[in-house]
């Protein structure tokens, strides 16, 4: 029987081996291992430069009538990754591939998703006209910046939680000792997500509030809650200059007493001072998912990676085979 998504597709279910899954240059350690984890072999292609800098997309398979998958996070240079995403949904469209689905476990630009100040532009929201104009049939991502972006796309968006992968590792770590660990926001804008990750490891929740009371003066953190002696887990969505997680680890524990400081994000962008930052933090752990590569050149013992795999590689079966993915977000 035909699902009502495949009649409008007006074919039967795809047989994995009409699956086709190719990558740009972005994280190609991430898009193999979601290739082992689904026993499908990485789409032959090249993605390489013109010698004036142009994106030059070289698909050396048929994708005629496949459902395709191209793997792509846009991080740093977000402007070459993005091209290289646009790039290659634009040769997949013309070789006539039956669906693409652009997977992109970091989206950038996403920060820039409101106006806020006079003639600001919503970038964000220009990227997902880019990326439906290309020619993508849908979007699958993780931890978007803001929920509200996926009203930006005319197509469907999948937008994965990272918080799962976080909950079975913190789950082994806390395991008996639940009365000494709490879940702290970094700031007040992230209290929901914490919320809800706290709520799935059973603790209770702190909140780092920070606020500049006058102008060219350093912000005064306020701790809400009695972290005093206890084993604080920060989430956030992303660690970019690590200015804020590292901030708030700090007054954590000089202001609130906390005993030890674990941190975790979806994304580490890692921009800027964000290592040394880190590798001079309180914190005993940064636990980060494999959404964007560790910064070549770069050492911190610090990170520890987990990996997204496993996750995208569910997701991808379930939108091939046209299942829900309802589960994936419990």
């Amino acid at each position: 029987m035909k699902t009502q998504n495949n009649k409008a597709f007006g074919k039967e279910e795809l047989p994995m081996n009409e699956i086709k899954i190719f990558a740009g240059n972005a994280n190609l350690p991430l898009a193999r291992n979601i290739c082992e984890k689904l026993d499908v072999p990485m789409g032959n292609s090249v993605v390489t430069e013109f010698a004036d800098g142009e994106v030059s997309v070289s698909i050396y398979e048929t994708v005629r009538g496949k459902d395709v998958f191209i793997v792509q996070s846009t991080c740093k240079p977000v402007n070459d990754h993005l091209m290289e995403l646009l790039v290659m949904i634009d040769a997949m469209k013309r070789a006539s591939a039956g669906r693409i689905t652009a997977v992109i476990p970091y989206f950038g630009y996403a920060r820039q998703d409101r106006k806020a100040k006079s003639r600001d532009p919503i970038s964000a929201k220009l990227v997902a006209n880019l990326i439906t104009a290309a020619g993508a049939d849908r979007v699958l991502t993780m931890d978007l910046h803001a929920n509200q972006i996926q009203g930006f796309f005319d197509i469907p968006v999948d937008n994965l939680l990272g918080s799962p992968l976080f909950v079975e590792e913190y789950r082994q770590l806390i395991a008996g000792h639940e009365d000494e660990f709490m879940v702290a926001s970094p700031d007040v804008g992230s209290i929901a997500r914490a919320r809800k990750f706290a709520m799935k490891l059973g603790l209770s929740l702190a909140v780092v509030d920070k606020r500049r009371e006058k102008a060219n003066q350093s912000e005064v953190m306020n701790i809400i809650g009695n972290v005093s002696g206890k084993k604080l887990i920060l989430l956030d969505d992303m660690a970019d200059t690590a200015g804020s997680l590292c901030g708030a680890a700090k007054a954590l524990v000089e202001v609130g007493g906390a005993k030890d400081v674990y941190a975790c994000a979806s994304h580490g962008v890692l921009s800027g001072p964000a290592i040394d930052r880190i590798n001079d933090s309180y914190f005993d752990e940064l636990l980060l998912i494999d959404t964007i590569p560790f910064p070549e050149g770069k050492e911190c013992s610090k990170i520890r990676y987990v990996s997204a795999a496993g996750m995208f590689a569910d997701a991808i079966r379930r939108v091939h085979e046209e299942q829900s993915m309802a589960s994936l977000f419990d």
